[in-house]
Formats: C-alpha cells, sequence, structure tokens
C-alpha cells in the first residue's frame, strides 16, 4: 500500500465526523447513547516512537460520555497481514498515553479515565491474530494466573464488514470503504456522488477537501492505465458531473480493465469478445501481480515468468490461494 494512500487515511480520520461515525457505526456498546460527540476531540499526540511503528499510523482522541472524558486509542493499521503482537502493541500503547496522563493530572477521582484500544486494519487477509493481550503468554504456573496481564482491543476488520446495499450508504466511512474494494466504474461513481450529497455542507468543506485528495489517490491505485494528469486535474471529485463520470468511465474501458470489470460478457462481434477475453486475462495478471506484491514483497524472475505465462484459469486459482497461503510456494505449488 502507498505511502499516499496511508497518508490519506490519517489525514481523514483526523477529522471529528470520521472518527464519530467510525465509532458509533462499528463499536458496539450501550455508552454510545451518553456520548456527547460533540465533544470529539483530537489531542494531537502520539505515544510511539518511529523506530516502534510498524507500516501503521496512532491517532488519540477523546469524548465526554456522561461526566468524564473516554480517551480513543486509534491504531491505523496498514501491514498486509495481521501481527501477532498487536495484543502486546496495544497494551504499551495504551500504557505510554496512560503515564501521559498521569503526569497532566486527567484522572477522576485519583484514577485513570477509560481507554478505549482500537485497530482499523486495511489489509486483504483475514486478521487472525489474538485480540486479548494475556493469550500471548504461555500457561502460568498454579496459582499464578491472576498475575497475567489483562487488555483487549477492538478490531475493525475493513474487508470483512457487513456492509448495507450499496444503494443506501449510512454516512462517509462507509463510503470510504466501500470505496477502498469498489471494482466497477458505476459503483466507484455512484459512492462518490453518494459523498459529494453527505458533504455539501460548507461546515465539511475541510473533510470534503481530505477526501478528495484520498480519491485521487484511490482512482490511481485503482486504475493504473489512468492518466495522472488527468485525475490530478479535477479540483472536486464530489460533485460527480457529467464531465467526471464520462472520464471514469474511460479510464476503466482501457482493454485489460475492461476485461477484468466485464469478465466474458459475450460481445456483438467476434473481435470484441476476443479483446474482451485478452484484457480479462491481462487484468487478472496486473491484479494478481499487485495483490502478490503487497502481501509478500518485491516478486521474483520466477514468479514474474510464471504470471506472465499463465492463462486465465492459472490466475484464478492462484487468486483463490492468496488469502490463505503463508508463502509464494503454498501459492504457486502444483498439484
Amino acid at each position: 500500500m502507498s505511502d499516499d494512500h496511508d497518508t490519506g487515511y490519517k489525514l481523514l480520520f483526523a477529522h471529528p465526523e470520521m472518527v464519530r461515525d467510525l465509532l458509533t457505526d462499528y463499536v458496539p456498546g450501550e455508552w454510545i447513547a451518553d456520548a456527547d460527540f460533540a465533544t470529539l476531540e483530537n489531542t494531537g499526540a502520539s505515544y510511539v516512537s518511529e523506530s516502534l511503528k510498524q507500516r501503521h499510523d496512532d491517532l488519540v482522541w477523546r469524548v465526554r460520555v456522561k461526566d468524564r472524558w473516554l480517551w480513543v486509542y486509534l491504531v491505523l493499521e496498514f501491514q498486509s497481514e495481521s501481527d501477532p503482537w498487536m495484543a502486546l502493541r496495544m497494551l504499551i500503547y495504551c500504557g505510554l498515553l496512560a503515564q501521559d496522563l498521569i503526569r497532566r493530572c486527567e484522572l477522576v477521582d485519583g484514577k485513570l479515565p477509560p481507554i478505549l484500544p482500537l485497530v482499523l486494519y486495511n489489509g486483504l487477509p483475514r486478521w487472525n491474530a489474538t485480540r486479548n493481550v494475556d493469550e500471548l503468554f504461555t500457561c502460568s504456573p498454579r496459582g499464578l494466573e491472576q498475575f497475567r496481564p489483562k487488555m483487549r482491543y477492538h478490531l475493525i476488520d475493513e474487508a470483512r464488514l457487513k456492509m448495507h446495499p450499496t444503494e443506501s450508504v449510512r454516512n462517509a466511512v462507509e463510503a470510504l470503504f466501500r470505496l477502498e474494494h469498489g471494482q466497477t466504474p458505476a459503483g466507484l461513481r455512484h459512492l462518490i456522488r453518494s459523498l459529494g450529497s453527505m458533504l455539501k455542507d460548507p461546515v465539511l468543506a475541510a473533510l470534503r477537501r481530505s477526501f478528495t485528495i484520498w480519491i485521487k489517490s484511490l482512482l490511481k491505485r485503482k486504475i493504473p492505465l489512468a492518466r495522472a494528469e488527468d485525475i490530478n486535474s479535477i479540483t472536486d471529485l464530489m460533485e460527480a458531473d457529467t464531465m467526471l463520470a464520462e472520464r471514469i468511465e474511460s479510464w476503466f474501458e482501457d482493454k485489460w480493465l475492461e476485461g477484468k470489470l466485464a469478465g466474458m460478457q459475450e460481445g456483438k462481434q467476434e473481435g470484441k469478445q476476443e479483446g474482451k477475453q485478452e484484457g480479462k486475462q491481462e487484468g487478472e495478471s496486473i491484479l494478481l501481480r499487485r495483490q502478490l506484491t503487497r502481501r509478500f514483497g518485491s516478486l521474483p524472475n520466477t514468479i514474474e515468468s510464471k504470471l506472465a505465462q499463465a492463462t486465465t484459469d492459472q490466475l484464478e486459482i492462484w487468486g483463490d490461494r492468496i488469502l490463505d497461503a503463508k508463502s509464494l510456494d503454498e501459492i504457486f505449488l502444483e498439484h
């Protein structure tokens, strides 16, 4: 995942409207009814040194719940697979935050305020790491179980969220998640148009600009053959006007991408059908190469050669294996 994309996520979740929607829609609990989201405040603090950061960004927010503050430690996780030590990392991060709260006398009746450890994971493979820090320790000797550290973080696994039907986008966070995993030009246009409607209030102008920056980066990732100058020339993607719709359609009509999206739809002419099949195969190869690089890093020449010579059926088989495989060898194993 590109640094622009990571920075775009952090830019978006620096807005209170995004954090509010994330908490109300994707964090359980009756506490939400008692929260005053008008008090949401970005503390601007980070308690993780650059040497400890492993492809993630952390944000610390606080919100009033009845008569006290709830502190939200939000980690935006951009690694291509789950981190088995995330529970320990969150324990350390929250401990550093707690130390700072003590130093600044942010206490309630002499005790620390509640802290919500929250991880937003953006990777494609399923998150399979434990969320309980005590499960990272081996069994304690009899009688010492009570001394095992205890803390659990809440995980939002973006790729596996159950979304509402595309026609009804509830808020900007859901639109973000849908755009991230959108596959068709019609779907992207609908979501961009929905965002434009949600963010038309002048009060939301800053969030609108942040989304524009992120969506430009998104389109460059999803449509590698689109001209960067075309994307950069658009000042406000939320308008979803006729010009924008035509541009997105034209970008998606590149031969390989049309094949990937349209698949095996029957063409009116034999030459058109043949072009779609060729485009589908090339699109599958490019998509799989991008997913493999994101998961395992730079690909060796032998794998590049396999991808270049593979049939559509082979590419689909390898694509099905990518979520569960732990290595490149498992994906390309010949049975």
